[in-house]
């Protein structure tokens, strides 16, 4: 019996050196996502680190940004990571949503063929290129989902003062799939040898993958805001309000910024997505 209760003590002291105690922490944050980032590999990584240092579990869902905000109003989570200014803004008026703060940014570009059809090379800004693409009615892809990149694309029709619509505008294709993500209607559109709207991080994980090319980019319209907001729990009781806030002060922090600046550079030549919380850029 000595010798059992020893062996007890020692195995004890063992995994206690080796586990940190933070590894018992128990706390999970639950959290719904705009699925770009969580494709491109940002969101995983930032999850896991933050458990590995606090022992807090970070459970992630990735969705079109307004999938994400729909799905977050059942209260089945503590936090969302979108980007869609305009569906932020109306989530946090509802009341189903506080806080709402800048985490990173990166922009939208405007794939198409190398030929280049609709000539938009030659635009000087997003909304010309896109009229170019109406009047010559050459096939642009859609995801047609209500996503942040759909919610962009609307903005720049919007600026260009035209209302395409799939149903009568043959140029004008929705892929059907479009709720699938950013990566899957980059590769339709390759298929289709169409041009598309498309944040920079898909198209360079893409790119080796297909043959459309960046023929428009660089219009502060294009930019491309991503931010946490918090699930309100004066709405929903039971969310962990205090977990999410913890895990979004921590994405603000120098530690996880100088992760999201320096993600997948090295292999990509250029960085996926850019630091943007408040605190970063007091600095």
């Amino acid at each position: 019996m000595k010798i059992t209760k020893k062996l007890i003590f020692v195995f004890t002291a063992l995994i206690t050196c080796i586990i940190p105690v933070s590894a018992f922490s128990g706390e999970v944050v639950n959290l719904s996502s705009t699925i770009g980032p969580v494709d491109a590999g940002i969101i995983p990584l930032l999850a896991k680190t933050y458990e590995e240092k606090t022992g807090t579990k970070i459970t992630y869902e990735g969705a079109g940004t307004g999938a994400t905000l729909e799905k977050a109003k059942s209260g089945g989570f503590d936090m969302v990571i979108v980007h869609a200014r305009a569906l932020e803004e109306k989530f946090i008026e509802d009341g189903f949503g506080k806080d709402r703060r800048d985490i990173m940014y990166n922009d939208f570009v405007i794939l198409g063929p190398e030929s280049d059809p609709a000539n938009i090379k030659s635009a000087a800004t997003a909304a010309e290129a896109f009229r170019k693409i109406a009047e010559a009615k050459v096939t642009i892809v859609t995801r047609g989902d209500l996503s942040g990149t759909h919610v962009k694309e609307l903005e720049v029709w919007e600026a260009a003062g035209i209302d395409p619509d799939p149903k009568t505008d043959l140029w004008y294709l929705e892929y059907s799939l479009g709720k699938t993500g950013n990566g899957q209607t980059t590769l339709f559109a390759n298929r289709r040898n169409a041009y598309t709207l498309m944040d920079r991080a898909t198209y360079l994980i893409q790119r080796n993958n297909i043959k459309l090319v960046v023929l428009f980019e660089k219009d502060p319209l294009l930019l491309n805001y991503i931010a946490s907001i918090q699930v309100n729990p004066e709405k929903f009781p039971n969310v962990n309000a205090d977990g999410a806030k913890k895990f979004i002060d921590w994405l603000c922090s120098d530690e996880a910024q100088i992760i999201i600046k320096d993600f997948q550079v090295e292999r990509y030549g250029e960085p996926l997505f850019f630091p943007n919380s408040d605190e970063w850029n007091k600095k």
